[in-house]
């Protein structure tokens, strides 16, 4: 995968307060070094056409923040827009004194000319910040929109695997590998159920060992599940990180009912929870924008997320319960239950993780979905999670909702969303939104 590398284009015109100009300047790379230390920083600013070509030759942004360090004219950014295609962060500097003296910068008389050529060029969608470097709003947008470009800039290295079809009635979760690619620069590739399933009958015990003992160290109560289906477990999870690994797939969404109860005898529960804990964005039920959700929250949380139904509303503490048979991955569980093992509720055959998710004290849950026209549109809601044992026989996740629960239930419902949501530690609204706008998503913020 290419790195990821922002650019950082200050330009302006040597008539104003240069002076001022240069302690802004200073002072702006600084703050995009901390947000990352990858910004490509010019040596000096960039007052003229010829200074703004000669920096940009050779250079490939996957972001560019732009910034009006003074007014300068529309032909820097036509400039910068004949060249690249990429997210664009508009950064306006506030006027640093106000006497009745010399107006020393005009960024903002910039801004406007910078963003009329951006909507004029090609109507691309762009982030606007405006402020001085250390203001907290400025810090918060260029966070956001770092963060967001680097999620962007990483799917178009992301291969997914759909592991069999979506039952039926849960068409929502399917995609077209053209519309993946063409929207997002996600590859992806399918494979029977049933190919794994051989796979994995193919394997003996002794091939399967290791995967047996990583589930037991990872997992608790492992020795109450029938040794058959332990044995069939350590294959199953062998077959799919042999798959994965070989196919370079970074997420996945796999069938499960009923055909790894019927032709297996043994659910892919747990090998799901396990791939999530590798790394691997696994979603059941073969939903992949579930898994395309996944995989995003684990791009800005950097641990696996929950991935889950919304079952139940208490109106009383203001939340939200999330809810699945048992595949979330095993660190989300509570320290002092660890990632039970149990049986499938509904089959009643195990291995399947049976366990409530730890607390903690930020968290966002969204959802890539799809309007009925087929647009897409992002789900967002922010808020924490409890100090809640496990809700129902499977794993579970209990949110507090900052805005009213109730609301968020019924407003959803009535805008048709999908019924499975990923949950991730941290506040990240503020990047999907602008993850969002990247692509000229519509954002649904309850």
């Amino acid at each position: 995968m290419k790195p990821f590398t922002p650019v950082y284009i200050p330009v302006g015109v040597p008539t104003f307060h240069l002076e001022s100009a240069q302690e802004q300047f200073e002072r702006s790379i600084k703050l995009l070094k901390s947000v990352d230390g990858r910004f490509v920083c010019p040596e000096e600013m960039l007052l003229s056409i010829d200074k703004l070509r000669a920096y940009l030759e050779g250079l490939e942004p996957d972001l560019i923040v732009f910034q009006n360090l003074t007014f300068a004219n529309a032909a820097y950014m036509s400039e910068v827009l004949r060249r690249f295609d990429c997210p664009v962060l508009l950064w306006t500097l506030r006027e640093p004194v106000i006497d009745g003296g010399r107006l020393r910068l005009n960024s903002l008389t910039g801004a406007y000319s910078a963003a009329n050529t951006l909507r004029a060029f090609d109507g691309r969608p762009f982030a606007y910040a405006f402020g001085a470097p250390e203001e907290e709003e400025v810090v918060a947008a260029v966070r956001a929109v770092t963060a967001a470009a680097r999620v962007k800039q990483a799917m178009r290295s992301l291969k997914m695997a759909a592991v069999g079809h979506t039952p039926q009635g849960f068409g929502f979760g399917r995609a077209l590998d053209g519309e993946l690619m063409s929207t997002f620069g996600v590859e992806l590739e399918a494979i029977e159920a049933r190919e794994l399933i051989d796979m994995a009958k193919s394997y003996s015990d002794e091939d399967c060992a290791a995967f047996l003992s990583k589930t037991e160290c990872m997992t608790c109560g492992l020795e109450k599940t029938p040794e058959r289906n332990r044995l069939d477990h350590a294959r199953l999870y062998k077959a799919y990180t042999d798959y994965v690994q070989s196919h370079g797939i970074g997420a996945l969404a796999s069938r499960c009912w009923p055909d790894f109860f019927t032709a297996f005898g043994t659910p892919v529960c747990t090998v799901l929870s396990l791939l999530n804990d590798d790394g691997v964005a696994a979603a059941c039920e073969a939903d992949i924008y579930g898994a395309l959700s996944m995989w995003v929250g684990m791009q800005l949380s950097g641990e696996p997320v929950f991935f889950g139904d919304p079952v139940s509303l208490d109106e009383g503490e203001n939340s939200i319960t999330f809810w699945h048979c048992g595949a979330a991955a095993c660190t989300l569980a509570r320290k002092d239950t660890g990632a039970e093992i149990g049986v499938h509720p509904n089959r009643k055959i195990g291995p399947a993780m049976n366990f409530g998710c730890e607390a903690f004290p930020e968290a966002t849950v969204f959802r890539i979905g799809r309007e009925p026209d087929g647009s897409f549109r992002f789900f967002i809601t922010e808020g924490e999670a409890l100090d809640k044992p496990r809700q129902f026989i499977g794993t579970s996740i209990v949110i507090r909702t900052d805005s009213d629960s109730r609301a968020v239930v019924e407003q959803s419902v009535l805008d048709g969303f999908e019924p499975h949501f990923v949950v991730l530690k941290g506040r990240h609204a503020r990047t999907l939104e602008a993850l969002a706008d990247m692509f000229g998503f519509e954002v649904y913020r309850y």
